[in-house]
């Protein structure tokens, strides 16, 4: 077996196509078809069928590609080992985490974590999106959302419930509603997100009404929409992570509203990271880190939901 011919074909299978896994090894997109060639005429099978606009890898050529890429993360992990013998943990992560999330509980446990490794380098990008994870510009990424995307690796890490709060001063102004119906009557604050899923919440037909429906503001800023909150512009419906302090702490007060209202809306918490991409022991720690961290807060969230309950009971 031709151990470079093999590494050829994880190349162009990850690349896509031979110009770009040309591009990648610094080499001309001919150079590239002429190895594959040679190695298919070696092998004597067909590794790839060449379409119009990509490479699809035969049953054969998944199997190689396969025993390939285990090669070479063999030889990754075998020459991290060498690098750090005698050393302690080293290393660099690229993570993405979501903006408001990654802000208001991750930011601690990455300090944490870096008190901990301080030979291990952190590059952190706060955004929403899963771009960067796709494009290889992030070894994981923290993600909030109802389903995680197929073609990617999801670790589930907790659920996301939805809260309606307010201040006091509001309530006292507009009263407390209780059903979804008379909430949608107030003015509300939510994300562009959750505006659009209260809108057509219990609409099973496409001649369904879709009900008017009073939103002060909304915006993609969940700091934004927390400020405006506090300001008592309006009732917020925000996920429970963001306004957990603010509830604690006074500021805002939980509307009772009638067990499950806000079910429609709630998501989940991911860590998400692409299949059959190497990830070094530096990234291993961090993950398991913040799975032990996502964890333990989850086995804290009863606890607290009882001190609050006990609080705000009439």
């Amino acid at each position: 077996m031709d151990v470079q011919g093999l590494g050829l074909l994880v190349d162009i299978i990850e690349a896509g196509n031979l110009s770009r896994a040309a591009v990648a090894l610094g080499t001309s997109r001919a150079n590239v078809s002429q190895r594959l060639n040679r190695f298919e005429r070696q092998l004597g099978v067909q590794l790839l069928r060449r379409t119009t606009r990509e490479l699809v890898p035969t049953e054969i050529g998944l199997k190689l590609y396969q025993h390939g890429l285990a090669m070479r993360h063999e030889v990754q992990a075998a020459d991290e080992a060498v690098n750090g013998l005698g050393r302690g943990l080293q290393g660099s992560v690229r993570l993405g985490v979501p903006s408001g999330y990654g802000q208001l509980r991750m930011s601690a446990w990455l300090t944490e974590f870096m008190q901990l490794h301080p030979d291990i380098a952190l590059h952190v990008i706060f955004n929403n999106d899963i771009e960067e994870l796709v494009k290889g510009s992030v070894d994981f990424a923290v993600r909030v959302m109802a389903e995680p995307p197929p073609q990617l690796v999801a670790h589930r890490l907790g659920p996301v419930g939805y809260v309606a709060c307010a201040t006091a001063g509001f309530v006292e102004r507009h009263g407390r509603p209780k059903t979804l119906e008379e909430l949608r009557q107030l003015p509300l604050i939510a994300s562009s997100q959750t505006s659009e899923r209260l809108r057509t919440a219990g609409i099973s037909g496409p001649n369904q009404r879709v009900p008017q429906i009073r939103f002060r503001l909304v915006s993609a800023n969940f700091h934004f929409l927390l400020d405006a909150i506090s300001q008592g512009l309006g009732i917020g419906l925000m996920p429970d992570y963001m306004v957990q302090a603010a509830i604690d702490g006074g500021v805002l007060q939980p509307l009772a509203l009638e067990p499950g209202t806000l079910d429609f809306l709630a998501t989940c918490k991911f860590l998400l990271h692409v299949p059959d991409r190497y990830q070094t022991q530096a990234v291993q720690t961090l993950i398991g880190f913040l799975v032990q961290k996502e964890a333990e807060g989850q086995a804290g969230a009863p606890r607290r939901r009882s001190r609050r309950a006990a609080t705000i009971a009439p």
